[in-house]
């Protein structure tokens, strides 16, 4: 989470990037959880 935290607060990615690495049942080989892209970007994932 460590590495998404920062290219996230460099503005090296955005949300709508970051949203693809949220680990779901559709996408089980992602880096994050739900929870953490919420504690990235205090929006919460849906």
């Amino acid at each position: 989470m460590e590495f998404w935290k920062y290219a996230f607060d460099m503005n090296w990615i955005n949300v709508e990037v970051l949203r693809k690495a949220v680990r779901t049942s559709n996408n089980p080989s992602g880096d994050i959880t739900p929870e953490q892209y919420r504690e990235i970007t205090s929006i919460d994932y849906m």
